[in-house]
């Protein structure tokens, strides 16, 4: 009998664009200003599941702009609230990087707390291999104590362990590589954090919901959470390659394939053909399928949407690169580059900062793509521009050519 070939769909390059921005939440109207609850964050953590932690603060902490540019102004201190005061809504771990999840995740990366040992970074396996002694101290104080912050762990174990302090060497480098095998193994969390960015540590029993507390220890079989976690990612990105799904979480690529085949034969995934980006793609079967969609909005570096390089480049013909870590000589674009998203295009890219001293929010440089930077585009950026200045209560934007 003939075979009957499976019939692939071709996908257009600005399809799949405002497919993937339609997934990330781009594309509805932002509420009106001053309007924005606590509900809709809720919403912006639902379609993402996974929001990136970074540190860098020269125009305000990373986690705090994909809300921005999906809604528009809101008082951070919600998102606060949600982070840091019961019931928590978000949840930290090592999911893309260091990361805001939304607890339904959580159980599903115990596949990679339990290699906590041999998988994380070299000073956490160290600190849990040569002193665990130190970790079951840190653990039990915590436990009894916290939320508590490493300096404050240090202080309260060198004063309730005066004579081991010198053989244990007390010091806040040990405890703090304790502390994170702690929160990398799942044995503590974070319950919120400082106004100097410090984590709070705590036990996850006393930081999730009542409605959510048998996550924290629900055992699942790792292809299960494998299975979740390429769905996720899939659901995020509405289409993307192999590589853009499994990235998501930083999952393998053998943890990532059997997933990959099982969501296909379920139907959850179906592979289409992207024009231009030559391999396999895969597009979710919720993926909403806009005609039009016009978003405007300035993106953290560390936005899901730019994550991976070699999405961007495919999805938009960016190419995009952090210099954050380029020594200043060699950079092209400037130190913290927000790409400038305009109808359902990266047009272009600028260097940000909040002078707070001058109460200025100061555009240090602006990069337009080929064929962009136009007036129309110019008001645009300038429009997008004073709205982030008003939300960073900046009162001037400077440099804007």
């Amino acid at each position: 009998m003939p075979t009957t070939e499976r019939r692939v769909e071709h996908v257009s390059a600005a399809a799949a664009r405002r497919i993937a921005l339609a997934a990330q939440g781009f594309g509805r109207p932002r509420p009106a200003s001053g309007s924005v609850t606590v509900r809709d964050l809720r919403r912006v953590v639902d379609t993402l599941g996974i929001i990136q932690i970074d540190s860098v603060n020269v125009l305000v902490r990373s986690h705090y702009l994909p809300f921005v540019a999906r809604l528009g102004p809101y008082d951070m201190a919600l998102l606060d609230r949600l982070r840091d005061h019961a019931p928590r809504r978000v949840i930290e771990y090592w999911a893309h990087e260091a990361s805001l999840i939304a607890p339904r995740l959580w159980p599903h990366f115990r596949f990679r707390m339990d290699r906590a040992h041999d998988r994380s970074w070299g000073g956490m396996q160290r600190v849990a291999r040569d002193h665990p002694q130190v970790v079951a101290a840190v653990h039990a104080e915590v436990a009894a104590r916290g939320p508590l912050t490493s300096r404050e762990v240090e202080a309260a174990l060198a004063a309730d362990h005066p004579r081991e302090r010198t053989e244990w060497g007390w010091n806040w480098s040990l405890v703090k590589n304790a502390l994170e095998h702690l929160f990398w193994a799942g044995e503590l969390t974070s319950a919120g954090r400082t106004r100097q960015f410090e984590r709070r540590y705590a036990v996850p029993a006393r930081v999730f919901a009542p409605a959510d507390r048998a996550l924290v220890d629900l055992r699942l079989a790792p292809e299960e959470s494998f299975l979740a976690l390429m769905e996720a990612g899939a659901r995020a990105h509405g289409i993307g390659t192999e590589s853009c799904l499994r990235d998501y979480a930083r999952l393998r690529p053998e943890q990532a394939r059997p997933a990959l085949d099982t969501l296909l034969k379920r139907g959850v995934l179906r592979e289409v053909r992207v024009a231009g980006w030559g391999r396999a793609a895969y597009l979710h079967r919720e993926a909403r399928r806009p005609r039009r969609l016009h978003a405007r909005a300035l993106l953290s570096p560390f936005d899901s949407l730019v994550w991976t390089r070699d999405r961007v480049r495919g999805l938009f013909g960016f190419d995009y690169r952090l210099e954050i870590y380029v020594p200043a000589t060699q950079r092209v674009h400037g130190y913290y580059v927000l790409p400038f998203l305009l109808g359902d295009e990266l047009v272009g890219r600028v260097d940000l900062k909040s002078d707070r001293a001058a109460g200025a929010l100061r555009v240090q440089q602006v990069t337009w793509e080929s064929g962009r930077g136009g007036r129309a585009d110019r008001d645009e950026l300038a429009a997008e521009l004073d709205l982030l200045a008003g939300w960073l209560a900046l009162g001037a934007v400077d440099g804007m050519p």
